[in-house]
């Protein structure tokens, strides 16, 4: 069974691509992204990870944004590296996107519970951008990030974080990386190198971050010679990386999530709809829609009645039911989720007017497809 249903061809009219619908790929929650820290700090079961993780005296856990285990199959020359660690595909969470992705790596919960429910949500009757922590109407002041996420980060371990220098002191920051040593890099040389030093000082788990995969295949999209390039330099940069931690210490790679290439024809209006609509937040292919008062019933029904053939449309009720995002929503935390969330399983992306500039990515995540929800955990010893 395909996990994305590709567009009829260019010129059609995508939600006219009919289709019958397939059944979500779901996170498995408990061998999911946001098990791996509880297992590499030894406060969960840690036999499920790959044997070089297991019973290592450091180990530096790497995020890679964007390689979803698609890349292996699809461009295997451009990772022989990576292909050579022990391990396999594991599912990220829902939303599979950064903000809800990276959250759930870090604090060991999946959305339901930390609450950050996508790339932009409702909080405090405002959708904020979450990773530039802004809120999108003008004059108002963002939130401060420890009321909107309250979990600590690592399980209040003292875990040092190796991620991009211009990252230090942001409200995502905050919300996901609160109160633990942050070490800046500008250049991959430099990411290298205080993974390096951080271990020699004797630190038992050092997490560090890449973006530039999700990068190169949002501008480029998937099939493009510089989405290759990009996936052949994070090749090396993981054997750089191996080569100088010591023989007893684990790499561990990982990703948030996974990519689905958009053509330029693959964005959907909600025009048909959009008197039923207030806002939305979400990413492009897990869109938020919140409905005017009282017409949360007729949305519903008109979405699935416009949408059901190319996207899974899902009710606040019916999400959370189906553990899309994990248990544990309490509080805030189910107010920030649409009242109705589109999710396609076809290759498009849903334009929200307020965001625009969305509609010239080239590539997009956040449905419960495989190709977004699968996922690498790969691991080998240093060789230095």
């Amino acid at each position: 069974m395909e996990s994305v249903v590709p567009l009829a061809g260019a010129g059609s009219d995508p939600v006219a691509v009919a289709a019958v619908s397939p059944a979500p790929c779901l996170p498995d929650y408990p061998r999911s992204v946001a098990a791996i820290v509880p297992a590499l700090l030894g406060t969960t079961d840690a036999a499920w990870l790959a044997e070089p993780a297991r019973d290592a005296a450091a180990v530096v856990l790497l995020v890679l944004d964007g390689l979803g285990w698609r890349a292996f199959t699809d461009a295997p020359d451009s990772l022989r590296h990576l292909a050579t660690f022990a391990g396999g595909p594991i599912t990220t969470v829902l939303p599979a996107t950064t903000s809800a992705a990276l959250t759930s790596i870090t604090t060991g919960h999946p959305p339901a519970a930390h609450g950050v429910t996508g790339y932009r949500m409702l909080v405090d009757d405002e959708v904020l951008n979450v990773l530039r922590w802004q809120h999108e109407a003008k004059g108002v002041r963002p939130p401060e990030p420890s009321d909107v996420q309250r979990l600590t980060p690592f399980l209040g371990r003292s875990v040092p974080v190796v991620a991009q220098a211009e990252h230090r002191g942001s409200g995502f920051t905050g919300a996901h990386l609160r109160g633990v040593p942050f070490v800046g890099w500008r250049t991959t040389s430099v990411l290298v190198e205080q993974c390096r030093r951080l271990v020699s000082a004797g630190n038992r788990l050092v997490y560090a971050y890449y973006p530039g995969v999700d990068e190169v295949a949002h501008e480029f999209g998937l099939h493009d010679g510089a989405y290759a390039g990009e996936l052949a330099f994070v090749d090396d940069l993981v054997a750089r990386l191996q080569s100088v931690l010591p023989a007893d210490t684990a790499l561990v790679v990982t990703a948030d999530h996974g990519q689905t290439h958009l053509e330029p024809e693959a964005w959907v209006e909600l025009d048909d709809i959009a008197t039923l609509v207030a806002r939305q937040a979400g990413d492009a292919r897990f869109r938020h829609l919140y409905a005017v008062r009282g017409a949360n019933r007729e949305l519903a029904a008109a979405a699935r009645d416009r949408f059901g053939g190319v996207a899974w449309v899902r009710t606040r009720k019916e999400l959370l039911a189906e553990g899309w995002l994990g248990a544990g929503a309490a509080g805030p935390v189910p107010g920030r989720i649409g009242d109705v969330v589109l999710a396609p399983f076809a290759e498009i992306g849903f334009v929200d007017p307020a965001l625009p500039r969305e509609r010239g990515l080239r590539s997009a995540h956040g449905a419960p497809t495989e190709n977004e929800v699968r996922v690498p955990l790969l691991a080998a010893r240093g060789t230095a």
